[in-house]
């Protein structure tokens, strides 16, 4: 497409002379501005993706994929649905749960509110989450009915070690003959678990289901049974199966989206916005290309017109001038997509190392739930973003190549 005597004239033409310094300057900083665009958008995506990913991963790795509640009263027949369910073809895993409200306290001092989770041990061992990320106790000393196992967070805010008594504090509370007074029983603290996110660190423990049973005077009965399923991406086939199988017991079924669907749409909106934002530095960076080309067109208007007095068509001269103005875009694009990637691959590095010369959290994870930076490359986004950086890289340099093949030689030299 671009011959040889072309390239060299193009060549030529993005080396700046004397007196053409300004020139010059304006095109490095279109180049600058293409590959900040393309590099911030890149990292912008992958640590939105990164960040859905690992809360994805952790809502899931605690709750099922598809949630069984009764319609109108707690499931007393919760082994034999349970069972029967097991043997849906994609499920993975299906266990019943007894969950409620309380406050935390203990005898060290301070409180918390969060919830109460009773479990079956298979069902615990069914949430990787929870039975792979014990960092201190262990899960095989959960027996009997006063045994607990709780997160990080809350340990550290109520100085629990594991051996420690916690205290729960149930809404419903006892009646006496004096009144209701609330109910309190106090469980052995067998081990504690960090899930890295901080809500669920923080504000959950579990205890065997009898146990919860007894705490919330729901003797056998559960309050749900949690599904896990290997695609959570298309659970919608045996939610189905599930509703035809137990068409005669008034069931609610949902899934995991529509118990954070508000979560997950922040996410996907936010990931959108800030896309279309930062889109606008690349726009801004192909109006500097506009500008420099129309610049190098005013200052190369007597070469232009040598070269078309020499033989070269219109046409030879608009390739020229548009191989300058792609060179921009492209090598501006090309360093953008290094930048990135190099980015994302050391992004959690980067962030501690900024924490250490700042002396500041860059990422806390009370705020974002999350103990580090995820940053999850996405090439089908990657490879939009370098073909948009390319198409506006080439649009702009379209109006200036076409008015330096329109330049009249004679009336050029004429004033000259």
């Amino acid at each position: 497409m671009f011959n040889a005597f072309e390239r060299k004239v193009a060549a030529r033409y993005l080396r700046a002379r004397r007196g053409e310094r300004f020139v010059s300057v304006i095109a490095i900083f279109s180049l600058v501005g293409i590959a900040l665009g393309v590099a911030t958008l890149i990292i912008v995506m992958s640590v939105m993706n990164g960040f859905r990913q690992e809360l994805l991963s952790q809502i899931l790795g605690l709750n099922g994929d598809i949630g069984i509640y009764g319609a109108n009263t707690a499931l007393t027949n919760y082994d034999d649905m349970t069972a029967k369910i097991r043997t849906i073809p994609g499920v993975t895993a299906a266990f019943p749960v007894v969950e409620n409200q309380v406050l935390f306290s203990s005898t060290q001092g301070g409180a918390a509110g969060g919830v109460a989770r009773g479990i079956t041990p298979d069902g615990l061992a069914a949430l990787p989450t929870v039975s792979h990320h014990i960092v201190a106790g262990s899960l095989a000393d959960m027996q009997g009915d006063t045994s607990i196992a709780i997160g990080s967070g809350l340990a550290a805010q109520l100085g629990l070690t594991v051996g420690q008594d916690i205290s729960l504090i149930m809404p419903q509370g006892k009646a006496t003959i004096i009144g209701t007074i609330p109910s309190i029983e106090s469980f052995k603290v067998v081990a504690i678990f960090q899930t890295g996110m901080q809500i669920y660190d923080s504000g959950y423990v579990f205890l065997p289901l009898e146990a919860a049973q007894t705490l919330f005077q729901k003797p056998g009965a559960a309050t749900q049974i949690e599904v896990f399923v290997k695609d959570p991406d298309n659970d919608g086939v045996i939610r189905q199966k599930i509703a035809d199988d137990f068409q005669n017991t008034p069931l609610n079924i949902g899934d995991w989206r529509h118990a954070n669907d508000a979560l997950f749409a922040a996410v996907v909106v936010e990931g959108n916005v800030m896309f279309l934002i930062l889109t606008l530095i690349i726009v801004v960076a192909a109006f500097n290309v506009i500008s420099s080309l129309i610049m190098m067109v005013k200052d190369k208007a007597k070469d232009i017109a040598i070269l078309r007095t020499m033989g070269a068509s219109s046409g030879a001269v608009m390739r020229i001038f548009l191989m300058c103005g792609a060179s921009i875009g492209v090598l501006g694009t090309l360093i953008g997509f290094g930048l990135g990637v190099v980015f994302c691959a050391y992004i959690e590095q980067i962030r501690q190392f900024v924490q250490i010369i700042t002396g500041t959290k860059l990422f806390d994870p009370t705020v974002y739930y999350l103990e580090s930076l995820p940053a999850k490359l996405d090439w089908h986004q990657v490879l939009e973003v370098i073909l948009m950086s390319f198409a506006l890289s080439l649009f702009a340099t379209i109006y200036p190549s076409w008015r330096a093949a329109n330049i009249d030689p004679i009336e050029t030299l004429r004033s000259e």
